[in-house]
């Protein structure tokens, strides 16, 4: 099968597509035939070196985290799925090894979850890290219908979802965007839209939800409030009694099948930037670390170009 490999860290170049024995399928696991993966922020740190300390596994390596395709074998007792079954899922390769930019990835059938129905099984691969960060993240805040929270990044893939599942709940969500984000955050679900020509005002919220490395946005809190980041190299401090905690994704294939009929139901959509075939997935992180994107950068292995 072909796959996009890192055979060393350094620059989007040494990622290369290469021919790799197609994965066979262990006891519990699924076979499934890629549709398409993303591009995220943890896959720029994984190729550069950055996450280094934190990579387990050898070279060659193949990177992604998001996964949508078709089971294309079942191995034994795999009572979840059958041959044929649209999947969405999400494996930590950063900690696993099981990288998503491939034809093929075998994986654990407990991650994965039934693709959302009504949508192109490419565009289902722009769900599972974003939205499993955004609504594990939210639990932790345990927002109450009625209250106030504030999402820094309400545009982005994180904070975009956190946007319509805050709303869905009965949250009043207050964003932090960018001027040119403000309808969009509004489409998504926003009651009111802050940019740094318009600050959050002091204490305007009761929760934080920090996705975009801004922890001066803890000020939109008020005192004992509580406040969750999902960027640890920028974590907000815990001032006036305000609970400061952080958040990290872990694979959870049920809260995924969850999220899957949200965006089935349409309270949740995703939003697609650009698809890159195996070959451009080096274009898709210069993309994504230039910043600006708009939408999932997914990569489409059957994509020729």
């Amino acid at each position: 099968m072909r796959a996009s490999v890192l055979h060393r860290y350094g620059g989007p170049e040494e990622l290369t597509v290469a021919e790799l024995p197609r994965p066979v399928p262990g006891p519990g696991q699924i076979l499934v035939r890629a549709a398409a993966s993303a591009v995220n922020p943890v896959d720029i740190e994984v190729r550069s070196g950055q996450a280094a300390a934190h990579v387990s596994h050898p070279f060659p390596m193949v990177l992604g985290w998001d996964l949508s395709g078709t089971v294309e074998e079942c191995g034994s007792g795999v009572t979840r799925f059958a041959v044929g079954d649209p999947v969405v899922a999400m494996s930590a390769q950063m900690a696993t090894g099981v990288g998503t930019h491939a034809e093929y990835v075998a994986l654990d059938a407990a991650l994965a979850a039934p693709a959302p129905r009504g949508v192109d099984l490419v565009e289902a691969a722009a769900l599972p890290l974003a939205g499993l960060t955004a609504d594990q993240a939210l639990e932790l805040l345990a927002p109450e219908p009625g209250s106030t929270l504030l999402v820094t990044g309400a545009v982005g893939a994180v904070g975009g979802f956190a946007v319509q599942l805050a709303a869905e709940r009965g949250v009043k969500v207050l964003a932090l965007a960018r001027p040119s984000d403000v309808e969009a955050a509004k489409a998504l679900g926003a009651h009111e839209v802050f940019t740094a020509e318009r600050p959050v005002p002091h204490g305007a919220a009761d929760l934080l939800l920090e996705t975009a490395g801004q922890p001066g946005a803890v000020d939109g809190v008020r005192d004992g409030g509580r406040a969750v980041s999902i960027v640890p190299t920028a974590a907000p401090k815990a001032e006036r009694g305000i609970d400061v905690r952080m958040s990290f994704v872990e694979q959870d294939g049920d809260r995924l099948a969850r999220l899957s009929r949200l965006v089935s139901e349409s309270v949740l959509t995703l939003r697609v930037g650009e698809v890159f075939s195996l070959a451009g997935v080096a274009e898709a992180h210069r993309r994504l670390a230039a910043g600006g994107s708009r939408g999932k950068l997914l990569i489409a292995p059957d994509r020729a170009v």
